[in-house]
């Protein structure tokens, strides 16, 4: 007998060493377990040749006085293998079922959902059915929201409807907004990247601009809380406010600095441009007390208009602000950071960080935001009417008890979905092609 084995073409790769032989030393090679005839786990070579093994034939005696130990018995037979073998062949078992656990993982991998529309709500005031709505109520009711994807990472869990529908709630203020956003981004659960992005809320509005339950298509979205600060009691006597942009030594200093820290976000202007066309003429609701509270800003034509659809930009602060001193610095603020181009009509508490993480997820090529839109809807005005004070008007303003409260969410919802109508009929046109854009 020879002692070395498997060098000749004739040797079998199926092999089980003789009762006796111990390996001492062997090149490691891809293998896979087998049983045989008068035992189990025995090693099958499954690469090339079978390497050259080196063997010895020990005695009785020998055998006692070495570190080896059985590793089968089949009647009197027994087989040894020593300690480091021994560990090797764990080590190879244990990557064996990695490998097997690896591929029935591929094997079992789901595709992602693709995803047409996100329509982004930032609250709701109780059950998503059934009770009180919020913002999310009508589009889950209506739109048939009906399957749920938990979402624990995040504000709210997840609805989807069969058409490519999703829905989510982002939870109140920027920081919230910014992280429930990027966490359904992120999810790998949803094809997100040729998906169109509605965010669809109430707001306050400018009385000089718009009207009680008026829906606005904003441009630009500005935030109102990236700034310096000294009380306006301290402040110079030449200064309009103590409201300082960033970097900046004095109020509204020019030249404007664009800072890249999320101060202004300009929106897609064709996709604006189309959704305000598409929607303009919808008739929104209108009752006698929005009519009796529009009455009281006599002096402000847009205010006791009917509601309407417009354009409109936003200023997007977590601060509920109130009165019209603040309205004063909303639209100074606003026309700073856009140079001119925005006009403030609506004020809202998330939007600027729904934007921040949507601008960072198209950095990852996970969602396209030129694709996204921004609709606000008026619950209430931001500043009392003449003859009542700010404070006043302020105890007032609550949510829920807003006059507006239930035509703005139904304005948000009529308005709003009339694109994403659209945008899901036409799918085949708007998948690749953005609305507005040249043809």
């Amino acid at each position: 007998m020879g002692d070395t084995f498997g060098d000749s073409p004739t040797e079998p790769r199926h092999w089980r060493p003789q009762a006796g032989f111990v390996t001492q030393a062997f090149r490691p090679v891809l293998f896979d377990l087998v049983g045989t005839g008068r035992g189990s786990g025995w090693v099958r070579l499954s690469e090339g040749r079978t390497p050259p093994l080196r063997r010895t034939v020990l005695t009785t005696q020998q055998l006692a006085s070495t570190d080896l130990k059985p590793r089968v018995t089949a009647g009197s037979t027994r087989t040894y293998m020593n300690p480091p073998c021994q560990r090797l062949l764990i080590a190879l078992t244990l990557t064996a079922a990695l490998y097997s656990q690896s591929a029935t993982k591929r094997a079992t991998h789901v595709a992602p959902i693709p995803i047409k529309v996100v329509v982004v709500t930032m609250f709701e005031r109780g059950a998503d059915t059934g009770d009180e709505p919020g913002e999310f109520q009508y589009w889950v009711e209506r739109d048939h929201l009906d399957r749920i994807f938990p979402l624990p990472q995040a504000y709210h869990d997840l609805r989807m409807n069969r058409a490519g529908v999703l829905g989510m709630v982002t939870g109140m203020g920027t920081a919230r907004a910014a992280a429930s956003v990027m966490a359904v981004g992120l999810d790998p659960r949803f094809d997100l990247r040729h998906a169109y992005w509605l965010v669809a809320g109430i707001a306050g509005v400018d009385p000089a601009d718009a009207t009680l339950g008026s829906a606005a298509w904003a441009t630009w979205v500005v935030d109102g809380d990236l700034a310096h600060e000294i009380d306006a009691r301290e402040k110079p006597a030449d200064w309009k406010t103590g409201y300082v942009p960033l970097r900046r030594s004095k109020p509204y200093e020019q030249p404007r600095l664009d800072t890249g820290s999320g101060e202004v976000y300009h929106l897609n202007p064709a996709l604006v441009d189309w959704a305000f066309a598409l929607t303009k003429d919808i008739a929104l609701p209108d009752n006698d007390a929005l009519r009796a509270e529009r009455a009281r800003f006599v002096d402000m034509p847009n205010a006791i208009r009917p509601p309407f659809v417009l354009k409109g930009d936003q200023l997007s602060a977590s601060t509920f602000w109130h009165g019209k001193l603040m309205d004063q610095w909303a639209n100074d603020w606003v026309a700073y950071h856009t140079d001119g181009a925005g006009n403030f009509v609506t004020s809202a508490m998330e939007d600027t960080g729904t934007l921040q993480s949507l601008t960072w997820l198209a950095k990852a090529g996970r969602v396209d935001v030129n694709r996204v839109l921004v609709l606000r809807t008026a619950s209430n005005f931001d500043q009392p009417p003449p003859g009542v004070t700010a404070a006043e008007s302020l105890a007032g303003t609550k949510i829920a008890k807003y006059v507006a409260y239930i035509p703005s969410l139904e304005s948000a919802w009529r308005v709003g979905n009339a694109v994403v109508e659209e945008l899901v009929k036409n799918w085949s046109k708007y998948r690749d092609t953005l609305p507005g854009a040249p043809q």
